[in-house]
């Protein structure tokens, strides 16, 4: 797609209708949170396979009138009977697909949180194009019919899920129209509960119609169904249930301040590989050039080893995340990437512990991992937007029907994001009871030269910092536009345990999409990495979405995404 200007809003997000959606709500002046929670709600019903209404949704957002950037979690915790033991007794160590390992939903509160905080509208007024879809149906496209058809395993082995996505016993295909009426009526049953108490303002709406959610009926209908699946979720999970509220992290590159979501996430991947590249020569090195690739391979192995060393939930770990996000600590990290030679593995972790004035607690004692053979499951989606007062949101919601079974009568699956704890009670995202998963999904705000600038983030688990750190830099250094820059060739490093079980790992591989030259190619492999040539347009290498700021010249540049089905508009309100 082409690159559009507008001095006014913009919407971007992981498919065509969920953009409309935010776009219309834009265009009925409401501001960039109202669009971006419709479009976000909007993905939960047009990308079952990536996203769910009962699944995590981490938003960052940055408010104009506070000039202030806020972050929320969106992600839940374990229920309180859940517990290593029984995986590792019951389950022989395995946390397969289904509810056991599902946590409490959080996308749900996190799309009403953000409204009720930072937003203008009703939830009735931003969940109508959402409704409609659920409601009257869409043409199934050809992404969404792709990622039905790796999901029929679990279309077939989970009926609930089958009757929507697969209803003559296999899964819809390219052409045919999807419905989800229990959806439909899920969102009709919280716009009454808002509707309903709309006496007490439109705040206390919100909060009745959450309240329905996490602690009514809809809240007992999900606990009955996990509970008879053989799931731990309870209804003391869901009532106790509130989406965390704590700061961002950030990180500096030269003009730039890139803001992500907490360590509970590994959001803070991205502004420490900013910061180990701050005092880099980058252009000189080339785009996509041998050197350059190599550079950012081994710099993100520095920081994946200290995610997978130091990353959990800060409520339950001691993070050191001050350590690592400072500039004299990224200095010291940068030192450890040799120019000419790939480490084999994933690198030792640092020791951010010095550069907060503490020593590592007593309890810490970092074990590397093995080589482990496996796959990541497919997750996520992104939505962004930016409003003409100046306000910016960034979100990425996931989960997804290959995690957890359809609910019955509610249409949406719960939370299976269980899969990104770890057994080893030793691991920083060990599970335990009420503790949140590290969760791959992450949101990303960036300012330059002190304004806001910048929304951006993609989908693919793992990848999704690789991929934004490629994009950032690819407008940030080489000076291309935001689709320029989105469909430039990728890469991946995999030399790292993955966040999905059962965190697969293969120390030294290295991706490329096959448009990256064979002698850049064959540069790499001499340096020692296992490289390994994807698609030209790899769905593997992320989703990117994007929109940036021209503060000087009053203008907005959007993209989306080639290797799927993103989309992106700009635009004025439309007269009154």
């Amino acid at each position: 797609m082409k690159d559009n200007g507008s001095t006014k809003h913009a919407v971007a997000s992981g498919h065509s209708l969920a953009t409309k959606a935010g776009f219309r709500i834009l265009q009925q002046n409401g501001n960039a949170v109202d669009a971006g929670v419709a479009a976000g709600i909007a993905l939960n019903v047009v990308l079952p396979a990536s996203t769910s209404f009962g699944g995590v949704a981490p938003i960052l957002i940055y408010s104009k009138a506070e000039d202030r950037v806020f972050s929320i979690s969106g992600l839940g915790r374990w229920p309180a009977q859940a517990s290593i033991e029984y995986f590792l007794e019951q389950k022989n160590g395995k946390m397969e697909p289904g509810v056991e390992r599902c946590v409490v939903p959080a996308a749900a509160d996190a799309w009403m949180t953000a409204l009720a905080r930072h937003g203008t509208m009703t939830f009735e007024q931003v969940v109508a194009p959402a409704l409609e879809l659920a409601q009257n149906g869409f043409i199934v496209d050809t992404v969404l019919a792709g990622n039905l058809a790796q999901c029929a395993q679990y279309l077939r082995q989970w009926p609930t899920s089958g009757a929507i996505y697969a209803p003559r016993g296999t899964p819809l295909r390219q052409g045919e129209r999807l419905v989800n009426t229990d959806l439909a009526k899920t969102f009709q049953r919280l716009i009454k509960a808002e509707r309903q108490n709309a006496h007490l303002g439109r705040e206390q709406a919100i909060a009745a119609a959450r309240a329905l959610f996490y602690e009514g009926p809809i809240a007992q209908e999900l606990v009955a169904f996990v509970r008879q699946q053989g799931g731990f979720l309870s209804i003391e999970d869901m009532a106790a249930f509130r989406v965390g509220n704590e700061p961002p992290v950030s990180g500096s590159f030269n003009q730039y301040q890139v803001f992500a979501n907490g360590p509970w996430c590994q959001g803070p991947v991205f502004p420490q590989t900013l910061q180990m590249l701050a005092h880099d020569d980058l252009a000189s090195l080339g785009h996509n050039s041998a050197d350059y690739l190599h550079l950012l391979a081994e710099t993100l192995k520095l920081a994946f080893a200290d995610r997978d060393a130091f990353y959990g939930d800060p409520d339950r770990v001691d993070v050191p995340i001050e350590g690592l996000l400072d500039p004299k600590y990224a200095a010291q990290r940068r030192k450890e990437a040799r120019a000419n030679r790939a480490s084999p593995a994933m690198p030792p972790p640092g020791n951010p512990w010095s550069y907060e004035g503490r020593r590592p607690p007593t309890e810490y004692a970092y074990q590397p991992p093995p080589p482990v053979p496996g796959s990541a499951e497919p997750d996520t989606s992104y939505a962004c937007a930016v409003d003409r007062f100046g306000n910016m949101f960034s979100a990425t919601p996931s989960d997804t029907l290959s995690m957890a079974p359809v609910a019955p009568g509610l249409g949406f699956t719960p939370s299976g994001r269980g899969t990104q704890s770890w057994l080893d009670p030793r691991h920083p995202s060990a599970l335990a009871p009420g503790k949140r998963p590290r969760l791959t999904p992450n949101a990303l705000l960036a300012f330059r030269d002190g304004r806001p600038w910048m929304p951006f983030g993609t989908p693919g688990g793992d990848a999704q910092c690789q991929a934004a750190l490629q994009y950032f830099l690819n407008v940030t250094v080489f000076g291309m536009t935001p689709q320029q820059a989105i469909e430039a060739p990728r890469f991946l490093t995999w030399s790292f345990p993955n966040s999905f079980w059962p965190h697969s790992y293969e120390p030294g591989r290295l991706d490329l999409e096959a448009r990256i030259p064979k002698e850049v190619r064959n540069s790499l492999a001499e340096r020692g990495h296992s490289v390994r040539e994807t698609d030209e347009y790899s769905r593997a290498m992320g989703d990117v979405c994007a929109i940036a700021v021209d503060n000087a010249a009053g203008t907005l540049q959007a993209g989306a995404d080639v290797r799927a089905a993103a989309h992106a508009m700009t635009g004025a309100p439309a007269r009154t």
